[in-house]
């Protein structure tokens, strides 16, 4: 997808996002793609953010990997250099379910920012949250802390596993307050067609339909409502040979 694509994605929000891509892929969209633990958006001003992934595992608690691998942030910068932007940075923290340090903080949240990243998702923490909000960089995570501890790049450029939700270089992602979606390369081409074709489909019948019942009897609500769940169904099994479930 170009960026334009990626630009009007951000229009909808996550859930919206969620009902074109269960239209078009092939998974399980009742247990894959978005996340299965609760995750929290500390930005949720900042409204959603789609971005490519990029993958790090950390262990803040951990200080064996500063010194066994002296240069990793710098290869570790370099890998994220060369990921398409926008970029969203995940980053699974082995010290789950503790908590030690964050690998997020005004300092790396501006470096990202400038490697053309613009947010991250962590089952780990973040500080420094006003300053991240300065740097313009959204993040989704279990909570705050106030350290760093020894939060170093253990890995990078590999398969990590995040809120119940595995997690692969490569794949595109749209998150919110709602939580995070993880749309797999096969699913990207036609997801925004499906997204903004859902959207449409459910204003012009059931919600047209719900919002004026106003002076009508209830049984003139309920047959209008089946009518606008039948059209919404043969719309959808249309255009996506599916058939809708309302």
């Amino acid at each position: 997808m170009n960026h334009a694509q990626l630009l009007q994605l951000k229009r909808w929000n996550t859930p919206t996002i969620y009902n074109g891509w269960e239209q078009i892929t092939k998974r399980n969209a009742g247990k894959e793609g978005f996340n299965l633990e609760e995750v929290r958006d500390l930005m949720p001003h900042m409204g959603p953010m789609v971005g490519y992934v990029a993958t790090v595992v950390i262990e803040p608690s951990n200080p064996k990997h500063r010194r066994e691998k002296p240069n990793a942030w710098s290869e570790y910068r370099r890998y994220v250099a060369h990921v398409p932007a926008p970029k969203i940075i995940v980053v699974q923290d082995l010290d789950k379910p503790g908590i030690f340090g964050s690998f997020w903080g005004e300092v790396n949240s501006n470096v990202h920012r400038a490697l053309g990243a613009v947010g991250t998702i962590t089952d780990g923490a973040v500080r420094d949250l006003d300053e991240m909000n300065n740097a313009g960089f959204k993040a989704l995570a279990r909570r705050l802390c106030v350290g760093h501890a020894f939060s170093h790049p253990v890995r990078w450029n590999c398969d990590v596993e995040v809120f119940g939700r595995k997690v692969q270089p490569g794949d595109l992602i749209h998150a919110d307050k709602h939580g995070f979606l993880v749309i797999p390369p096969e699913d990207q081409e036609r997801l925004l067609e499906a997204a903004s074709f859902m959207d449409a489909n459910e204003c012009s019948t059931l919600i047209a339909a719900a919002r004026s019942a106003a002076g009508q009897t209830t049984d003139e609500v309920l047959a209008q409502l089946d009518a606008a769940a039948a059209r919404f169904s043969e719309a959808t099994k249309n255009r996506f040979s599916k058939p809708g479930e309302f």
